[in-house]
């Protein structure tokens, strides 16, 4: 983690939180959460996407605090400081909706309302959760950021072949590479920033990206990789019944601009697609104001309204 730590400087850095929790999800995995910011504002619940940590919010993270929020982040399992199961059935949306439950459980106060948001694999997890008691009870608004439900081997433009089944063939492979990534070099930075990253990122911003994904262990990155190749989550958008805001990089070679657009047709309450201009699939980290601006807008508009105790059917019609 130090050797991590030693490439995340400036805004990158990963602020102290305030305290830390504990949760247990459904099949007694237990895993850390971190709460940043004072315990009467606001609430914000974020989820990272595959490969990376409760690291890659560190921007988001001082944006939000600094603006009165309180943020919760914790580490998807097999990531960060997160434990890996050893089971194959562990690893699947439904426990990823399960680990996203406990966290609400954990951190929020019974009855009380968040804005949700998820990057990546951790909007995949928002997804996964649509339905779900603690959901429907905690998620007062949400956030889906560079992200898919369904078809992203096809469609991703990471290997740029013209065919769309050669590029799921080809796709569906990388997902699943148990190779590993190798250590921080300036070859393995610019291959990385390719992949995830608009076509003039910030040096510090390609830093950050490589030290958090190169930290995700290879095995880690291969089982969450075999389970996106064939996620199809789709039916379950529509159950996003609360008001969800889309965000989502022009450049995005993972989650391309078609996801974002696929998403919000089928939102029953979209409250806009925020489409960053030249940036790639790791939005947060490439432009971390925007997002936090977004995120802080939901927690404005759906959050004032409702009161920390609003019951969830109270709190849909003031929100309607």
């Amino acid at each position: 983690m130090s050797r991590i730590l030693q490439g995340l400087t400036g805004r990158y850095a990963p602020p102290a939180p305030a305290r830390e929790l504990t949760a247990r999800s459904g099949d007694g995995v237990r895993f850390p959460v971190e709460v940043h910011g004072r315990a009467g504002d606001p609430a914000i619940v974020l989820a990272h996407g595959w490969t990376c940590s409760t690291l890659f919010w560190a921007p988001v993270i001082r944006d939000l605090t600094a603006g009165g929020h309180r943020v919760v982040v914790y580490d998807q399992r097999g990531h960060g400081r997160s434990p890996a199961p050893a089971a194959p059935m562990a690893y699947s949306t439904a426990m990823l909706a399960d680990d996203l439950c406990a966290v609400l459980e954990a951190a929020l106060e019974p009855g009380e309302r968040a804005v949700v948001g998820g990057h990546s694999m951790g909007g995949m997890t928002i997804m996964a959760a649509a339905g779900r008691q603690r959901l429907r009870e905690h998620g007062a608004a949400l956030l889906l950021c560079s992200t898919g439900a369904q078809h992203l081997t096809g469609q991703a433009r990471v290997l740029p072949f013209r065919s769309e089944r050669v590029r799921a063939v080809a796709h569906r492979a990388l997902l699943g590479s148990s190779a590993p990534l190798g250590p921080v070099t300036p070859l393995t930075r610019k291959a990385l920033a390719y992949g995830t990253l608009g076509p003039r990122p910030e040096r510090d911003a390609v830093e950050a990206t490589a030290r958090i994904a190169h930290a995700c262990p290879t095995r880690v990155r291969s089982a969450w990789g075999g389970v996106l190749a064939g996620l199809d989550l789709s039916a379950k958008v529509p159950h996003l019944d609360v008001p969800t805001a889309v965000v989502v990089g022009t450049h995005d070679r993972l989650t391309p601009l078609p996801h974002a657009h696929r998403m919000a047709a089928l939102l029953p309450d979209c409250t806009g697609v925020h489409q960053l201009e030249g940036r790639g699939h790791m939005t947060p980290l490439e432009e971390p104001e925007t997002v936090a601006a977004v995120l802080a807008g939901l927690a404005r508009d759906h959050l004032a309204t409702t009161g920390r105790t609003a019951k969830p059917s109270q709190t849909k019609e003031k929100s309607a």
